[in-house]
């Protein structure tokens, strides 16, 4: 963790946060080869947005245009409603005010840790530059690494060697690509916590790329859902989990249950039940979406019988696959460990209205 007693002293190095905007955004390496598609958000000051999608969505193109590194088809990038790459402009990294913070962190391994993270530094006199340094290894808890090299640090330090080169030059937005794919499960909590704490005291705009819908969740003030070079939503993660805007954003979220069903009476009919079509015109076919928490089980009384075929112990909740009558494939719920007390394969379900969504059947959906 951060040392308290560095956070305590370190009151210099504060970035100017700045609004970082793409406005119809499009890339493509041939003429059918498009990865990005007119893609319009914004990033506001002090705001750490997040990323999301698929491989193959676009994420890192986006963030390589916003760094100067790749330069976009047609639309402009904005900072501060200045344009700083579009149709008649294009400034390079450098005159940015753009860190980055690469996915394999591109430590140099002949230089000392202070000399990483000076290494941007060229502006300043070298005593500058090794006081600025220095300011940035303390925010991040490792000053008394800095005549250390690179190779005695764990994953998690050189994280935050990566990210201190990156803040150190004050930049007004911070883009980090995946920076937490390397780490192990539990030191990944970790270090995302810290990496966040540390965001907020240096007040950067931060853009962070993820394909981990529950680290986007964890992480993020927004998050912008990307799939195929297109923007599909952008909200809070209250928003885009309990609303999601299609099916497919329902499915990144949490995993779901997919029955088909016709809008009749303004309801959808499913072998779980009768639901509310959501405002969707009679005759639509839709796709109704059950999330694996959408049910309560019971072994004396529900709405809806079931029988269990597979119980998988995952620690907190149990995995269930179950055949119910009248789907044609197996439902899968997670329910509370200990909700099933007793080994008998016939039970009773009852579903949870606010898990289930209705969408109108796409092209996607199917």
């Amino acid at each position: 963790m951060v040392a308290a007693s560095a956070t305590a002293r370190v009151t210099a190095g504060v970035s100017f946060a700045a609004r970082l905007a793409f406005d119809r955004v499009s890339h493509e390496f041939s003429p059918t080869a498009a990865t990005l598609h007119e893609v319009s958000l914004a990033a506001e000051p002090g705001e750490v947005l997040c990323l999301l999608g698929p491989s193959g969505s676009g994420k890192t193109t986006l963030l390589r245009i916003a760094a100067g590194i790749e330069a976009q088809t047609r639309g402009s990038v904005l900072l501060n409603d200045r344009e700083i790459a579009g149709p008649s402009v294009f400034l390079p990294p450098e005159q940015r005010s753009i860190g980055l913070v690469f996915q394999d962190f591109a430590l140099f391994p002949h230089l000392t840790i202070l000399d990483n993270v000076r290494f941007g530094l060229t502006a300043l006199s070298r005593e500058e530059a090794r006081r600025e340094a220095m300011i940035s290894l303390a925010r991040v808890g490792l000053e008394d690494y800095a005549g250390s090299y690179p190779h005695i640090l764990s994953g998690g330090e050189q994280q935050r060697v990566a990210l201190a080169r990156a803040i150190a030059p004050r930049p007004a937005v911070l883009l980090m690509d995946e920076p937490f794919s390397g780490l192990d499960s539990r030191l990944k909590d970790t270090v995302r916590a810290e990496t966040l704490e540390i965001l907020r005291r240096s007040r950067a705009t931060a853009i962070v790329v993820t394909h981990d819908a529950e680290e986007a969740m964890r992480m993020g003030d927004r998050i912008a859902l990307l799939k195929d070079g297109r923007l599909v939503q952008l909200g809070t993660a209250q928003e885009l989990y309990n609303s999601p805007a299609t099916l497919f954003a329902a499915g990144f979220f949490s995993e779901i249950n997919v029955f088909e069903a016709r809008v009749e009476d303004g309801a959808v009919d499913t072998p779980l039940g009768r639901f509310d079509a959501g405002g969707l015109a009679d005759g639509t076919s839709a796709s109704v979406a059950f999330r694996l928490s959408a049910f309560d089980v019971s072994q004396t009384h529900g709405e809806i019988p079931a029988r269990v075929v597979s119980r998988r112990f995952l620690g907190v909740v149990e995995l269930l696959e179950l055949a119910v009558p009248g789907a044609d494939r197996l439902v899968r719920a997670r329910v509370r460990c200990g909700a099933l007390s007793n080994p008998n394969r016939e039970i009773w379900l009852t579903v949870r209205k606010p898990d289930v969504l209705v969408f109108e059947r796409t092209q996607e959906s199917t």
